[in-house]
């Protein structure tokens, strides 16, 4: 087939060894907020030249430092969980991003309104760093229900250092 598009592969650590789990003709949640942090280059324009077959030359510009996210859900994800509380959300430095993702505004006040609520994805000089920074302003925001993994990002940073 012409296939023109993203190949996103999930890996998982299995007793020390990265496993494929899965791969999608689309870019994986909350993998993705990390990977479009680091893409300097419009990222309109590099999927208009993957659409229309023109990627042979376009230079895409990456930021060198590194990105992680951590997804912050609401009680009772991935089941049946709770919607419309409302949200405390702190201004984030410069070196993080907050990526919406079950979240609406109703007179000026953001509420939960999904599972996966938000992405708080941050820049480091090291994966360390900028897991770390995510997880610093994880913690500021605030919602009644707020439920993240602290161990995202643990196993692969030992897979990236060779420990096993």
């Amino acid at each position: 087939i012409d296939y023109r598009g993203i190949i996103f592969v999930g890996v998982m650590n299995v007793g020390g060894d990265p496993y494929v789990i899965e791969y999608n003709c689309r870019m994986g949640d909350p993998e993705t907020e990390a990977v479009v942090l680091r893409i300097e280059s419009d990222f309109l324009e590099l999927l208009r030249r993957i659409a229309s077959g023109r990627i042979g030359f376009y230079e895409l510009k990456e930021d060198q430092r590194c990105a992680a996210s951590v997804m912050l859900v609401s009680r009772g994800y991935p089941g049946n969980y709770e919607k419309g509380k409302e949200m405390e959300i702190p201004i984030p430095p410069t070196d993080t991003v907050l990526f919406h993702a079950g979240t609406v505004m109703r007179d000026g006040k953001v509420y939960t309104n999904g599972g996966r609520v938000l992405a708080v994805s941050s820049y480091g000089s090291t994966p360390e760093a900028a897991l770390q920074r995510s997880y610093t302003h994880a913690r500021q925001v605030l919602y009644d229900g707020k439920n993240y993994r602290h161990d995202i990002g643990q196993d692969m940073l030992l897979l990236a250092k060779g420990d096993r």
